[in-house]
């Protein structure tokens, strides 16, 4: 059974650091590629950060430059590092996996919420 568990999320200020950590169970890992999402109350989710089974990466605009995703196919774990946080970036953070061009998996987990305030 596939499962997705979040974990990381907190309150910080603005322009502080968190890192979430994503640990997905009952897919062979290092097949897949991994993303980020978020989704802000009245908002839609969006992606945040992608990255494919052979390490290419990509980013969402808003955060390019300031968020970093790593993945450890060892430990089947998917990280975002996120730096200089803004009020903007408050919003429940999901991860999620997909083969190359495909749709991102209908399972999702519980998300970890992020909240930048002062």
């Amino acid at each position: 059974q596939v499962q997705l568990v979040e974990s990381g999320g907190g309150s910080v200020q603005p322009g502080g650091s968190l890192k979430l950590s994503c640990t997905i169970s009952g897919i062979i890992f290092r097949f897949y590629d991994m993303g980020w999402y978020r989704q802000a109350p009245g908002k839609q989710r969006e992606l945040v950060a992608d990255v494919a089974s052979d390490g290419a990466r990509k980013y969402g605009d808003s955060v390019k430059g300031r968020f970093t995703i790593s993945r450890d196919d060892a430990k089947n774990m998917v990280y975002l590092q996120m730096n200089n946080l803004r009020p903007e970036d408050t919003a429940l953070y999901y991860c999620n996996f997909h083969l190359s061009g495909s749709d991102v998996s209908p399972r999702w987990g519980q998300g970890t919420q992020v909240t930048v305030s002062k």
